[in-house]
């Protein structure tokens, strides 16, 4: 019985840790609505980040690479206005 209630409390933990890295809410819009991709990558360049990854997620496009210091960051943005949504500054 002890291990049930320890493998409850083990997964319990799991799930609350998983919630602090949930994905943003962003408003969802009409593909035809959306930001062209590349007009966001280019906006980002300009600003000095290095893209590694780009994708979408969800409502959101989501990047993740460094900014102009070389920290990496996870950032989401709203598919038509490309305002941030989230950012998460990641550790090396």
């Amino acid at each position: 019985m002890k291990t049930l209630s320890y493998s409850i409390l083990w997964v319990v933990g799991l799930l609350n840790a998983n919630a602090a890295f949930a994905a943003a809410e962003c408003k969802s819009y009409p593909k035809e609505e959306w930001a062209a991709e590349d007009t966001l990558k280019e906006a980002m360049q300009a600003e000095g980040y290095t893209i590694k990854k780009f994708k979408i997620d969800g409502n959101c496009y989501e990047i993740y690479g460094r900014n102009k210091e070389g920290k990496k960051v996870e950032i989401y943005f709203d598919m038509k206005t490309l305002a941030i949504v989230k950012a998460i500054g990641l550790k090396d």
